[in-house]
């Protein structure tokens, strides 16, 4: 949130003593959440009343006189604790807010517009709907200071209750809960990372029928770990890689967390060993970060946020980093590709199938054996053309550039919009932003649904995949097999459904990457070289998951269309990558919106957002940021680069931004986190964090001042550098 929208008055004061109330509450409160009581009323109130317990707290009395420590207050008067007004805050920013009417009138995609107008025909909510249907949203849970850790709550903080039941007030419940969306965030990309990695080891053991690709990838980055490979087969060191990672994964004893020795930069290793914060495993911070926020344990929200920024590392270095380097290990990284986008690309008479989510190993057999000679034969016999793939969130996007026939079509907010074209028949999904809504309208439109994860599954799909326990590797293939028969089952039972496609496709580059930068240019020299002189101004990783808190997918092209036309590159992945490639950020179509300097950089051949892949590749992004870095002999933080995730919407998002601020390097939004009600974890969060990391977060919730203040850090960047001003 902007400073103009931020309100720091505090409400103070001391119990025992006559207090006046005269200020405004316009709000409502129809939110029930966690039983609280809130009452839908607008009020403008005086409350003229006395604290008189009638008893006393006089810590003379409780406490021998010569073990007595003096207070800020006096005896008989309690401690204050004082709460912000975060309401007025809270206010102001939901005025921000879009209806669905908003988002038909102002989203950039006008097959959304068409889409999301054809569900309202159809009478089949989205997420649209249901965002206005929960409007308006709990004014505590919002601000952060809901906390329902225990069973003594829920508990809410408010002028007249400053403290939980347990004593914690509004910074120790919002720093508690950030912890803990950290932790999950954690959670959600390491349980992504253990499984590539168990995948990675089983293909090595020869339990799982799958050939290791990535044989370049695995001994590079093996050099970097110290793995032996002198007369070793690619297997073998293929599984010392993966027991590796694994043991940063899950480490239980404190040691060494080898991928971060191994793979980031110097300087800030030394920043992390003095502010304490390394980790001793992405499992043990997810376990600590649960443990100390419970109740009666960790009460010093400094100390919460500490491990706030441990659980960043381990989501960074297992959650991204090694699940990067699992995944391009095992499938080989792709490469440069031109690829179909949007909805206008799903094909009529084809047996079409969707893979949703965020684990490869079984969606990469589907695409192979589906694109066999095999299958198209049964599907032609069907009376289909044949199978085509398309891919949802980063399963799509992962999938894109390893395999020819995998179109991506949207990210996760726009899946029931997806299926609400009627024309897919079967809906493969695993983990992670697979919201339960495309249920509903799966079944209008009789589309199978298969779920593959035993930790993600939905009510009415088919669960065809592995179990608890993973018993079942080595029938992968027998798994993709059955998926796509249950597919072309699907295929005939839906003959003459209605199919409605609005006609809206473009064509996107995709397969970026440190290696492919490396490959077009030579070196890292020539990108270097034009950063230092202007030609580029500055380069900025976009990313992030879409948010109903902002017009659909406008935020992000309205930041990334001004970035480009002043001079910057755009490195992009996961859900914020759909829209730059729906509307052509992804083609060299786009150049012309480009500065002349940066135009004449880039060539006949390469767009100004370069797409590096699903979410966990950020990696590439960073790899990409560390190559010109190393060029220049600079450290990170001194460098003109910005991470953007203009429209974050859950807890991997927390992590993903945070990643990037533990390298030095800012993040910017357009929706605001769930920490207006306290003053001092704001603070930290967005400010203070420059004197320890050499990294700020800005929120405002106009995209026009993001890219401008994007613009202006940069700048100042370049100006402390002595380079050359960009006009």
């Amino acid at each position: 949130m902007s400073k103009d929208v931020e309100n720091k008055n505090t409400h103070d004061h001391n119990h025992g003593e006559q207090h006046d109330h005269g200020h405004n509450h316009n709000h409502e409160h129809h939110c029930h959440c966690g039983g609280h009581d809130h009452h839908g009323h607008d009020h403008d109130h005086q409350h003229d009343h006395n604290h008189d317990h009638g008893h006393d707290h006089s810590h003379a009395k409780a406490l021998p006189t010569d073990k007595w420590v003096p207070h800020t207050h006096e005896p008989g008067v309690p401690h204050e604790h004082g709460v912000n007004d975060y309401m007025k805050a809270v206010a102001e920013y939901r005025k921000t807010w879009p209806t669905k009417q908003d988002v038909i009138e102002q989203t950039p995609d006008p097959a959304v517009r068409e889409m999301i107008l054809r569900m309202e025909q159809i009478g089949c909510d989205t997420v649209f709907d249901r965002f206005d249907k929960q409007q308006p949203q709990c004014t505590f849970g919002i601000a952060g200071v809901c906390c329902r850790i225990c069973f003594m709550g829920p508990c809410k903080i408010t002028p007249k209750s400053p403290r939980g039941v347990c004593g914690a007030d509004a910074d120790l419940i919002v720093a508690r809960n950030m912890t803990r969306a950290a932790a999950g965030g954690l959670t959600q990309h390491g349980a992504h990372a253990r499984e590539i990695l168990i995948s990675l080891k089983a293909a090595a053991n020869d339990q799982l029928d799958i050939p290791i690709l990535g044989e370049e990838k695995i001994r590079t980055v093996c050099k970097a770990f110290n793995i032996p490979e002198e007369d070793r087969s690619l297997k073998e060191v293929a599984n010392d890689l993966a027991d590796v990672l694994l043991e940063d994964l899950s480490r239980a004893l404190p040691g060494e967390y080898k991928t971060i020795t191994a793979m980031a930069p110097a300087e800030r290793r030394e920043v992390w060993k003095n502010l304490d914060i390394l980790p001793i495993s992405a499992y043990n911070e997810a376990f600590d970060a649960y443990h100390r926020t419970c109740v009666g344990t960790d009460g010093d929200w400094e100390s919460n946020m500490k491990q706030f920024l441990r659980c960043g590392l381990a989501f960074t270095f297992t959650g991204v980093v090694a699940a990067d380097i699992a995944t391009d290990a095992l499938f080989g990284q792709g490469g440069r590709r031109t690829s179909k986008v949007n909805i206008g690309a799903l094909k009529k008479g084809y047996v079409n199938i969707a893979v949703h989510g965020h684990l490869p190993t079984l969606v990469s057999q589907i695409c192979k054996i589906g694109a066999s000679e095999e299958y198209l034969e049964k599907a032609k016999a069907i009376g289909a053309k044949g199978i085509q793939f398309y891919g949802i969130c980063c399963s799509g996007l992962s999938s894109m550039y390893r395999y020819e026939n995998v179109i991506p079509l949207c990210n996760a907010i726009g899946a029931e919009l997806v299926l609400g074209t009627g024309a897919l028949d079967c809906w493969v999904a695993d983990v992670q932003d697979v919201y339960p809504a495309i249920m509903d309208v799966a079944r209008c439109f009789n589309t199978k649904v298969i779920t593959t994860s035993d930790a993600a599954r939905l009510p009415g799909a088919e669960h065809i995949g592995y179990d608890h326990h993973h018993t079942n590797l080595a029938e992968t293939k027998e798994l993709a097999r059955k998926i796509l028969d249950r597919a072309l089952e699907a295929h005939e039972l839906r003959k003459g459904m209605p199919v409605f496609i609005p006609p809206y496709e473009i064509t996107a580059e995709v397969g970026f990457s440190p290696e492919s930068t490396v490959k077009h240019y030579g070196s890292f020299k020539p990108l270097a070289e034009a950063l230092k002189s202007g030609k580029v101004r500055g380069i900025v990783n976009v990313v992030g998951c879409s948010n109903p808190r902002v017009i659909y997918e406008k935020a992000t092209v309205d930041i990334v269309d001004t970035l480009i036309k002043n001079g910057c590159i755009i490195l992009t992945n996961g859900c914020a990558s759909f829209p730059l490639m729906k509307l052509g950020y992804c083609n060299t179509d786009a150049n012309k919106k480009c500065s002349p300097a940066l135009q004449e950089f880039l060539g006949d051949d390469q767009p100004p957002v370069w797409h590096v892949g699903e979410c966990v590749d950020n990696a590439r992004s960073s790899g990409i940021f560390g190559g010109i870095a190393a060029e220049l002999g600079l450290n990170l933080p001194q460098l003109p680069f910005a991470m953007s995730s203009p429209e974050w919407s859950n807890e991997k998002g927390i992590d993903a931004s945070l990643g990037f601020r533990l390298m030095g390097i800012n993040s910017y939004h357009c929706v605001e986190p769930p920490t207006q009600g306290s003053d001092a974890v704001t603070k930290w969060l967005k400010e203070d964090t420059k004197d320890i990391l050499g990294s700020v977060m800005y929120v405002n919730t106009d995209p026009a001042k993001v890219a401008e203040k994007i613009l202006a850090d940069i700048d100042e960047k370049r100006a402390a550098l002595g380079w050359a001003e960009v006009k």
